[in-house]
């Protein structure tokens, strides 16, 4: 009973007071196999968030606070780096603010900070690509005389750029006689032709833009495949073929444009536009393009094996009869070849108008050997298709035509090219001696014709 007592009276003194439960264990890391989305939250993970190292004030700071801070931290070299950075993230406005903060900051030393060209270059293209005019450009750059620096071509077209954009031309040929009179760091290069070239081009001043394409070819540059992409829409719309046969002509003679290759969609655009003017030159050249395209895919490791439509290389030869091209001619029927790379032989549409090119040019012997090998290959077709292709009065009434041209001296030539493409002599000897036996024959027939009186029988 004393012991009770005691326990009791212990329990009601201040440090006799009951203990607290035992607090719980630690708990076990989330199973990743449950799903649970505390797994994801880096748990007890001894490397801190990227938060805490950044105070909490700068946090707070708004963003043109937060540049002006960071401007007055760095060197040329740095805000160079840093710059590089923000180009790959496309943060144009942040560039432009943190230059234009550390521009007026001081150094270490508490002297102004100096850009250099390429860091003020940056600052420029900051500034184009926030929408800047030409005009608020070129005042930047007049103010880098301030700052000691001599613009270079970058800088220069950067402007261009900003002029282009806006298709200010005037001002564009202005700025780019003034590059070439400055002197060496400032001379156009390829961009700088690119850009002025393709700015005339698109605002189909024609015979502007071909001064600039002589100056862009004697000087050395490439005629860049959209500038040729500009010219050729340029053209078109305007109708200056002549001016894009002449823009093609000059690329061939310079080396460094020899290589000239339109895309193969736009070789067919070019050649259907030369067809329906029939413009025989820029057809062939149009040709010539597709030409090369050939040859690169068969050469190519895994080869592309390119052909060009029948009907287009049809047109072709339309073409060459009526514009009486050899050239044109040879070159269709060579591609056609290639096409077909001896897998089956020509539609008739396309020996049809061969025989019609050969015959408007006058060239009666190949005429007459493309009709023998025409035959040769559709000797089997139904007796109502061969009546029909070899018709002289339907398909083959162009050679009839020019087989007659001159009287009895074509009709005589004609008759001994039948008599060696038909087989009916061995040689040029033995088809002459037919001739003159069926000359003989036929001067006979008209002797009776003229003379013979039937009226005594």
């Amino acid at each position: 009973m004393a012991s009770q007592m005691a326990i009791l009276s212990r329990a009601r003194t201040p440090t006799g007071r009951a203990q607290p439960p035992p607090p719980s264990p630690t708990p076990l890391p989330p199973n990743p196999a449950s799903g649970s989305p505390l797994y994801n939250e880096n748990w007890r993970s001894p490397i801190p968030q990227a938060q805490s190292i950044i105070p909490l004030g700068f946090l707070h700071q708004s963003s043109s606070s937060r540049l002006q801070a960071l401007s007055q931290t760095l060197d040329v070299p740095s805000l160079m780096n840093v710059f590089a950075d923000w180009m790959t993230s496309q943060r144009w406005a942040d560039m432009n603010q943190l230059f234009e903060f550390w521009i007026r900051s001081l150094d270490k030393n508490g002297k102004p900070n100096k850009p250099d060209v390429n860091l003020y270059n940056h600052y420029l293209r900051a500034k184009l690509m926030i929408g800047a005019s030409a005009g608020e450009l070129l005042d930047l750059v007049a103010q880098m005389e301030d700052y000691a620096i001599i613009p270079n071509t970058a800088s220069f077209n950067l402007v261009l750029k900003a002029m282009y954009q806006a298709r200010e031309t005037e001002a564009a040929e202005k700025l780019f006689q003034r590059m070439l009179q400055t002197g060496k760091e400032s001379m156009p290069d390829d961009e700088s032709y690119e850009l002025v070239v393709g700015m005339l081009f698109l605002t189909d001043q024609i015979d502007a833009a071909l001064r600039y394409v002589d100056l862009t070819l004697k000087s050395g540059y490439m005629l860049s495949m959209r500038v040729f992409a500009e010219c050729v829409r340029s053209c078109v719309n305007k109708g200056r073929l002549d001016a894009l046969v002449s823009i093609i002509e000059r690329c061939k003679t310079m080396d460094q444009n020899k290589a000239l290759s339109p895309s193969w969609n736009m070789c067919i655009f070019i050649a259907d536009i030369a067809m329906q003017e029939d413009n025989s030159k820029l057809a062939f050249y149009a040709l010539e393009f597709m030409a090369r395209w050939i040859a690169r895919g068969e050469n190519a490791r895994g080869p592309v094996l390119l052909s060009v439509d029948e009907g287009l290389v049809v047109s072709a030869l339309g073409t060459a009869g009526r514009t009486y091209s050899s050239t044109l001619l040879d070159a269709s029927w060579a591609i056609l070849r290639r096409s077909l790379r001896q897998k089956k032989a020509p539609q008739p549409e396309s020996y049809l108008a061969k025989i019609y090119a050969d015959a408007a040019l006058g060239n009666l012997q190949r005429a007459f050997s493309t009709l023998h090998e025409f035959e040769t290959a559709y000797r089997n077709s139904p007796k109502e298709a061969e009546e029909d292709i070899f018709s002289p009065f339907t398909s083959l009434h162009p050679l009839v035509m020019a087989s007659s041209k001159k009287g009895f001296e074509t009709l005589d030539t004609v008759c001994l090219l039948i008599c060696l493409e038909l087989g009916l002599a061995r040689d040029t000897l033995e088809a002459i001696d037919i001739f003159i036996s069926y000359r003989k024959m036929r001067y006979f027939e008209i002797y009776v014709e003229e003379n013979f009186d039937p009226r005594p029988f």
